[in-house]
C-alpha cells in the first residue's frame, strides 16, 4: 500500500521545510510514504529546498498555472507513480501533518473514497468573523449542490483513494476544493470528514485576496460545476420564473382590458410576450444541456477506462524495465 502526499507549491521555500518535517513517514497499514511537490512556476528556491529535504518526486510548471492545475497535475503524477492513496496538503504548513493517519484511516478501512479534513473553522484564531461566516455559507451551498454533509468544503487537506482520484476531472481554473466535492457527490462516491488541527499562520492566503474576488470565483465554480451535472434543473427553474412573470403580466393586461383600460397597458402585452418566449427558449436550452450532460457522463466513463488502461500499461513498462516511474518525466509541461 503506497501513500503519496502531494504538495502544490508557489514560492514556498520559506514554509516548505516545516510542512515536510510535519509529515509522518511511517503510518500503520501503509507500506511506503512518499512526497511529491508540484512547483507552480515558483520564482524562489522551492525546488532546491524540496530536493534538499529529500522529496522523492517533483513536477514543475515553467510558469504559474494556478492551484487547480497544480492539483490536477499532482493527481495524475501520483497515479502514474502507483499511489494507492493520495493525500493533498498545502505548502504553507496550514494543516497539521500529524493528522494524516487520521485522514487516511477511513480509506484504509474500505469505508470511503474521499476524506476531507474539517478544520473546525470556528476555532481558528486568525480567521476573521466575516471569513468564518463566508466559510460556513459557502460550505452550506456546496452541501446543497453536492448532496453531501461535508462541513468544511474549502479545506485543502484531504485524502483520495486511487479510484476516486481516477474519477475526478478538474476543469476549474481557480481552485479544486469546491469542484471536486460537487463532482464526487454527483458521481455517488463515498465521502466523509474527520476533524483536523491547523498550525499557526505563516503567510496570508493567496486565494482569498479580497471578499469580492473570493465570492466571485467561488460562486462561478459552484454554479458551473453544478450546471454540468444538473443543467435541466437549473434551466427549468429559470424558464419557469420567466414564464410565471410573463403570465402575471398577461393577466394584468386582461384585468385592465375588462375594465376598458387595455389600450393604456399595451406595454404589458409586449413585455409578457418577450418573457414567455424567453422562458420557453430557456427550457428548450435546458433539455439540450441535459443531453450534453448525458454525453459528458459517457465521456467521463470513457476517460476513466482510458486512464485505467494507460496506467496499467505504465505499471507494466515500469515493472519490465525495473525502473521507478518519474512523475515529471511523464508530464509534458514539467521537468524533474
Amino acid at each position: 500500500m503506497k501513500l503519496i502526499v502531494q504538495i502544490p507549491c508557489l514560492n514556498e521555500a520559506e514554509t516548505l521545510p516545516a510542512t515536510v518535517r510535519d509529515i509522518p513517514r511511517t503510518i500503520v497499514g501503509i507500506d511506503s510514504v512518499e512526497l511529491l511537490i508540484i512547483d507552480d512556476g515558483s520564482r524562489d528556491r522551492t525546488v532546491e529546498v524540496a530536493r534538499a529535504l529529500g522529496v522523492e518526486h517533483i513536477v514543475r510548471f515553467r510558469r504559474n498555472r494556478g492551484l487547480a492545475a497544480a492539483f490536477a497535475a499532482g493527481l495524475d503524477a501520483c497515479l502514474r507513480l502507483g499511489a494507492d492513496i493520495i493525500v493533498n496538503t498545502d505548502g504553507d504548513n496550514q494543516y497539521a501533518g500529524a493528522d494524516i493517519p487520521k485522514l487516511v484511516a477511513p480509506i484504509l478501512a474500505g469505508q470511503t473514497d474521499m476524506v476531507i479534513g474539517d478544520r473546525q473553522t470556528d476555532t481558528i484564531v486568525h480567521f476573521s468573523p466575516l471569513k468564518k461566516r463566508l466559510q460556513k455559507l459557502g460550505s452550506w451551498v456546496v452541501r446543497q449542490a453536492s448532496g453531501t454533509d461535508i462541513p468544511d468544503t474549502t479545506s485543502g487537506f484531504r485524502a483520495y483513494s486511487r479510484d476516486a482520484a481516477l474519477r475526478l476531472n478538474v476543469v476549474s481554473g481557480y481552485s479544486y476544493t469546491l469542484e471536486t466535492i460537487i463532482q464526487a457527490g454527483k458521481q455517488r462516491l463515498a465521502l466523509t470528514h474527520v476533524p483536523v488541527a491547523t498550525n499557526p499562520k505563516l503567510r496570508d492566503s493567496r486565494l482569498f485576496r479580497s471578499i469580492p474576488h473570493y465570492l466571485g470565483h467561488s460562486s462561478q465554480t459552484i454554479v458551473r460545476t453544478y450546471a454540468m451535472y444538473e443543467p435541466l434543473r437549473i434551466f427549468l427553474v429559470i424558464g419557469a420564473i420567466l414564464l410565471a412573470l410573463g403570465l402575471l403580466l398577461s393577466l394584468r393586461y386582461v384585468y385592465f382590458m375588462f375594465l376598458g383600460q387595455g389600450v393604456g397597458h399595451i406595454q404589458s402585452v409586449i413585455i409578457a410576450a418577450v418573457l414567455l418566449i424567453a422562458g420557453i427558449q430557456v427550457i428548450l436550452i435546458g433539455f439540450l444541456a441535459d443531453l450534453i450532460a448525458v454525453n459528458r457522463r459517457l465521456n467521463e466513463d470513457i476517460l476513466l477506462r482510458v486512464k485505467r488502461l494507460e496506467l496499467a500499461g505504465a505499471v507494466t513498462r515500469s515493472a519490465a524495465t525495473d525502473e521507478p516511474a518519474r512523475a515529471a518525466d511523464r508530464d509534458p509541461h514539467a521537468a524533474d
